[in-house]
């Protein structure tokens, strides 16, 4: 799962907007807040135009693994360009999401690291957003509790993601369930007004949305949002061995896809290795999904159209073409590899963000819980 958030609104409490160092010749009570968004947008410096930095918005990635390519191209590059555009930008690891798989504690705590260091690593800057760990502030399972008895079983069973889900698992856990509440309670504990997301992942943001109604509705208030989500542009990158389904760190092949801590020998061995097809030909059709992909990630990570590469690839065939690609490929990532590489030795500089982000969202979700709870009674 991704998802994306930015909260300013709290800049209405003078606290909140000390503690980031903003000053304004006006009284932070007065900064008024205008809607501007009025549909889907893709993740890119055009949509600057559209957004102020006193908009919120919010990002989280479950810590399963390090990311691989298709969660940097389709979500985490794109956060980074965000950064540009908000401020501050709100990035979780969203750890208690992943409960939802099986992990050994281990495991577990070895990759909430490798997903902060790989978010550093590809440019998330804490000096100008607020990179947390989701379980460490508990305003997220208070809120989502709160959330969670606005809503009825058979509306979270009608979500897509969880019938496919219930398909593949004799049993399951309520958690498997009630997931998406969870992230409604972060996207709303935080006020969001823009969730960048994939497809896959709309019908949340419509519950989302129907829970913040439902709660201002209940309590004839108007204090949640009503979140709009951004799509991005870049296409679903998919697996190198099976085009047919998306790049996942799940998938039991290794060669299925591109770790973003892999050395560059490895990086082009794997895409040496993805699967195509017999037509020696480079060109872009719904009927070629492992050339497609692959000129996906091309145009993913250049900028280059496809129109335009199949211009530069007309005099090679699609064995030269992986060669060509995979030089592209290794040089893209090797900063970013070398930067995990030098960030793991450092791990106490990285909790130390984690920790100072803690605290950033912490002010943030105590103030927005706690008028939650004078709202339904409990204060």
């Amino acid at each position: 799962m991704q998802f994306s958030c930015t909260c300013l609104r709290t800049m209405r409490c003078r606290h909140t907007a000390a503690l980031y160092g903003i000053r304004s010749k006006f009284p932070v009570d007065a900064i008024k807040f205008q809607k501007v968004y009025t549909g889907s947008l893709p993740f890119s410096n055009s949509a600057s135009k559209l957004s102020s930095p006193y908009k919120t918005l919010f990002s989280g990635i479950q810590p399963t693994g390090v990311p691989h390519l298709g969660n940097y191209l389709g979500a985490v590059h794109n956060w980074v360009k965000l950064q540009d555009q908000y401020s501050p930008c709100i990035f979780s690891v969203v750890d208690l999401h992943s409960l939802t798989n099986p992990a050994d504690p281990e495991t577990r705590r070895r990759d909430i690291l490798d997903t902060a260091i790989t978010l550093l690593a590809c440019g998330i800057d804490p000096s100008r957003s607020i990179l947390y760990q989701q379980s460490h502030v508990k305003e997220h399972a208070e809120l989502c509790w709160i959330l969670t008895c606005l809503v009825t079983e058979a509306r979270l069973k009608q979500i897509p993601q969880w019938k496919e889900k219930a398909k593949q698992q004799k049993t399951f856990s309520f958690g498997l369930i009630s997931y998406p509440v969870l992230m409604a309670a972060d996207i709303l504990l935080y006020r969001a007004e823009y969730v960048p997301v994939g497809e896959d992942q709309l019908q949340h943001l419509e519950l989302c949305r129907d829970l913040a109604s439902n709660f201002n509705t209940k309590y004839g208030v108007d204090f949640f949002p009503q979140c709009d989500w951004l799509l991005s542009n870049v296409p679903r990158i998919r697996s190198l061995r099976n085009p047919e389904v998306k790049m996942s760190k799940s998938d039991s092949s290794k060669k299925s896809r591109i770790n973003l801590d892999d050395d560059s020998e490895t990086i082009r061995l794997r895409i040496r290795q993805a699967v195509t097809d017999c037509t020696g030909r480079v060109f872009y059709s719904p009927d070629r999904p492992g050339v497609s992909n692959l000129i996906d990630i091309h145009s993913a990570l250049t900028g280059h159209s496809i129109q335009e590469i199949e211009q530069l690839s007309s005099n090679m065939d699609t064995g030269q073409y992986k060669l060509h690609l995979a030089d592209i490929v290794a040089q893209a990532l090797e900063p970013i590899n070398s930067k995990i590489n030098e960030l793991r030795q450092n791990k106490d500089y990285v909790e130390r963000i984690l920790e100072e982000g803690r605290l950033k969202a912490t002010s943030i979700a105590c103030e927005n819980l706690d008028r939650v709870k004078n709202i339904i009674g409990l204060k």
